[in-house]
């Protein structure tokens, strides 16, 4: 797909991942939307940012767990864009409990990681998929983690919503195949993110010690693959992994 002037909603898109991966799509020459759920000031100078770079740019409230919110800021999208072809599934929650703490592991802590992290991508595919087929159809890109692939991760809860979402990836592309496709980037431990404040020391050690390349993930190097996976006319249904060597998956 060529992405000049193309529309993306970025979910998360405040966060330092979001934000790499909206510098990423605008030097594509996509056209973006800033999404956030709690911090408007730092969307809003995302925005800025981008629209330095030579794109247009607007912030979003988009609570992923807030199911008005989700239809605000995809209607804003079309409305400021003329549409929307890409949506990049970014936001999400952690909280490190140890796999072995099964009472630290309590059922709002559950509810809330699965809500935000399996949910939120069902609820913004699901209410984008009409408005990016009448734009002519488009792609979308979920994040999820190393942690889905296994019994890995800050807790038994983010590690099952991360194996949720790499399923739901693959059954979303069969379900929006042939004019949506559906990818998903699963990226390794990541430095200075919300996810890795989240995390003990020894959490944080054991993930870049446990790496091959005996370093984090590039951040930059999942937003480039995000961009290709919206490039790309025949790739779907597929998880890449970008983690330094940590699972061979």
């Amino acid at each position: 797909m060529d992405l000049t002037q193309k529309a993306a909603l970025v979910t998360g898109g405040s966060g330092v991942l979001g934000g790499r991966i909206c510098i990423a799509l605008a030097d594509a020459g996509v056209n973006l939307a800033v999404g956030y759920a709690k911090n408007p000031d730092k969307a809003v100078k995302v925005a800025e940012e981008m629209r330095a770079r030579g794109v247009r740019a607007i912030p979003v409230a988009c609570d992923v767990t807030d199911l008005d919110q989700i239809r605000a800021a995809i209607s804003a999208t079309v409305n400021e864009f003329g549409g929307v072809h890409i949506l990049v599934n970014d936001g999400a929650f952690n909280k490190a409990i140890d796999f072995t703490d099964i009472d630290g592991l309590t059922y709002e802590l559950w509810d809330k990681i699965i809500d935000i992290n399996l949910s939120g991508p069902m609820r913004t595919i699901k209410e984008i998929v009409e408005p990016m087929r009448v734009s002519g159809g488009g792609r979308i890109v979920n994040i999820s983690s190393v942690a889905g692939l296994g019994p890995n991760g800050s807790s038994i809860a983010y590690a099952v919503s991360k194996a949720g979402l790499n399923h739901l990836t693959k059954c979303m592309a069969r379900g929006l195949a042939p004019d949506i496709l559906v990818n998903c980037v699963a990226p390794g431990y990541l430095e200075g993110t919300l996810m890795s404040s989240n995390l003990t020391p020894e959490h944080r050690k054991t993930a870049v010690a446990g790496a091959v390349l005996q370093k984090a993930a590039d951040k930059d190097d999942i937003a480039r693959q995000v961009v290709e996976f919206c490039r790309s006319d025949t790739t779907t249904g597929q998880t890449l992994v970008i983690d330094s060597g940590r699972v061979f998956h």
